[in-house]
């Protein structure tokens, strides 16, 4: 049976990327640093994952085994006999990944082994693969670097399925029980693969996965932080209520209208299927069994506000292309006003803004001029120094 290493069994590793493998015909070895959730999945060789929403199932995922990453030895002999590798693990988790896929690369051209191995990275991280290939280039013997430049293929990737978090007293039952939305696409970079694409079910290549990178923050991302900001300043706990809002579900509808005509322009994406995207995207916001909170949607609201992400970076993408980002805009206003009292980057956005004032929001963090346009259609939704709802 075909191999694949995945490192990370949390809420992607499990929740999205075990089904995509198990559903393709591989074994799956986790590699984690979770001993309970380590131990359920070699005692069982199983774990549930509950499909929600419109078509609820629930899956078996088989042929599953687990180690834990502290077992070097262990996971470099994986790593010697797969056909794959895959990342879940968190960006600031990837040195220590990068560590053990060094020391697995390494035993494979010890043992010559001529096969190329693709690695696919699913991590929230600008520029994934050349990253990672920084941190293997610190941590593999400089003997081994041409082999690794030959045969390790570096795969970026686009995540967008939706993996609620599990409630503590189920996961005190099953620590390896999960839950995810029905949404199974995973774009990736075609150009990133060494030797033959494996074909992998729900796995699409594209030969310009920045494209399908900017639809996703820009139509994904935006859209959930724009119902999560607006949804926090009414007062509402999930998402699923921001959106069966009137006014809130009319704000995300056109400021995905905003984003849509400047990707169609920018990527030349078919109108059709990016309105399809938004149609979808709207009706999967509005899953119940999901649970998602604004807060969670919300959180960090520092780097939400960064001048390349999801909401000014958005409103720069519009104005490039003549369209004026209104909607957008009042995200960007009530995110500014998001000051969840247990959020720590929340608290420093509340001082920021207390001392500076708006303007200080938007030239510190925002990183735009206060007297420019987006600074102007921001300020529109203030009033007497709060979020005008």
């Amino acid at each position: 049976m075909k191999k694949v290493v995945q490192f990370g069994a949390g809420n992607i590793g499990r929740g999205f990327l075990g089904q995509l493998f198990n559903s393709s015909g591989y074994e799956i070895v986790f590699v984690d640093i979770d001993p309970r959730i380590i131990n359920s999945l070699n005692q069982k060789g199983s774990y549930r994952l509950k499909i929600v929403g419109d078509n609820p199932q629930e899956i078996v995922i088989d042929k599953v085994k687990a180690i834990n990453a502290e077992d070097v030895d262990r996971v470099v002999e994986e790593i010697r006999g797969a056909e794959l590798l895959a990342t879940a693990v968190g960006a600031k988790n990837l040195p220590s990944v990068a560590h053990l896929i060094a020391k697995g690369i390494e035993k494979r051209a010890k043992e010559n082994i001529k096969e190329p191995i693709n690695l696919i990275i699913c991590e929230n991280l600008p520029h994934a693969s050349k990253v990672l290939k920084k941190y293997l280039l610190k941590e593999i013997d400089p003997s081994f670097i041409n082999y690794l430049n030959t045969y390790l293929g570096l795969v970026e990737s686009v995540v967008s399925r939706m993996v609620p978090v599990i409630p503590q007293e189920i996961r005190e039952k099953d620590p390896t029980f999960i839950m995810a939305e029905e949404y199974s696409i995973l774009p990736v970079d075609k150009n990133g693969f060494k030797g033959k694409i494996p074909k992998i079910k729900g796995i699409i290549p594209y030969p310009n996965l920045f494209a399908y990178e900017e639809q996703k923050l820009f139509t994904h991302n935006t859209g959930h932080a724009v119902c999560a900001y607006l949804g926090y300043q009414k007062g509402y706990r999930y998402i699923w209520e921001s959106i069966q809002d009137n006014e809130i579900r009319g704000t995300v509808e056109n400021a995905l209208t905003e984003t849509s005509k400047a990707l169609v322009k920018k990527h030349h994406f078919k109108l059709e299927e990016q309105q399809n995207l938004v149609k979808d995207l709207l009706h999967r916001f509005a899953n119940k069994a999901l649970g998602d909170t604004v807060i969670r949607v919300g959180r960090d609201p520092i780097r939400k506000l960064g001048p390349n992400d999801r909401l000014i970076g958005a409103a720069k993408l519009a104005l490039k292309y003549e369209i004026i980002p209104v909607n957008i805009c009042r995200g960007i206003a009530a995110a500014i006003f998001f000051d969840y009292s247990k959020d720590p980057e929340a608290v420093k956005l509340v001082r920021l803004r207390e001392k500076e004032g708006v303007d200080g929001v938007l030239k510190n963090i925002c990183q735009i001029d206060p007297r420019g346009k987006i600074a102007q259609l921001v300020k529109k939704n203030v009033e007497d120094g709060r979020f005008k709802i």
